[in-house]
């Protein structure tokens, strides 16, 4: 039931707060010009709040898991890059990399966001989902979005968005994931994380639906 009222609460507060935001103005700029394709500029209240926070080597914030609306720092990644250690369009979780008018596949620390969480993107109609991970998003709050070409993710680049978690996925199947690969220094970083967060009991449980 706790987990239940929970669930509901976060999802009430997210819905509100983001309703307050949806016509604010860019923060930095303060023109409301939205351009194709591309992310809304994230609330400035949100970003305000951002101030004398835990922050990532970034500078980005450190989120509790019951905070789903965040300021967060997003870069893009492709298979196109054929990096070494990277087949193809196969994902960390050993499935294929999604990208369609739909759902699309994003990279993540696990340790911030468990594999299966999904989220979306201010702006954008897509919902993303977290199957994959790399070794320079280990130990940030940095999130990677998978694009199919390299003009694609050239076209992203470093942007900085508005990011609501509508999903939860599950920090048990990452670790479980992450302990037969911790000869690779980031997979031991996240692992380690993971067990520390379980260990204290304060974390997102597995949901098995999008809230909203």
């Amino acid at each position: 039931m706790k987990s239940i009222l929970f669930k509901t609460a976060m999802g009430l507060v997210a819905s509100a707060a983001f309703s307050s935001c949806a016509l604010q103005a860019d923060s930095a700029t303060g023109s409301k010009k939205v351009v194709k394709g591309m992310p809304h500029a994230p609330c400035s209240k949100l970003v305000a709040k951002d101030a004398g926070r835990t922050k990532d080597k970034h500078g980005m914030v450190t989120y509790k898991d019951s905070e789903r609306r965040r300021h967060v720092r997003t870069t893009s990644y492709s298979h196109m890059e054929n990096e070494p250690g990277a087949p193809g369009k196969m994902n960390a979780a050993g499935t294929t990399l999604i990208f369609n008018n739909k759902v699309r596949s994003a990279a993540a620390d696990w340790s911030v966001y468990p594999l299966g969480t999904k989220f979306r993107i201010k702006g954008l109609p897509y919902l993303y989902v977290v199957d994959d991970y790399g070794s320079s998003l280990a130990g940030t709050n940095t999130i990677d979005i998978y694009k199919p070409t390299l003009s694609m993710m050239r076209k992203w680049g470093s942007r900085n968005v508005e990011v609501t978690v509508v999903q939860w996925g599950s920090y048990e199947r990452s670790r479980r994931l992450l302990s037969g690969r911790r000869g690779y220094w980031h997979c031991k970083r996240m692992h380690t994380a993971i067990v520390k967060k379980l260990n204290t009991g304060k974390y997102a449980k597995l949901e098995e639906a999008v809230l909203f």
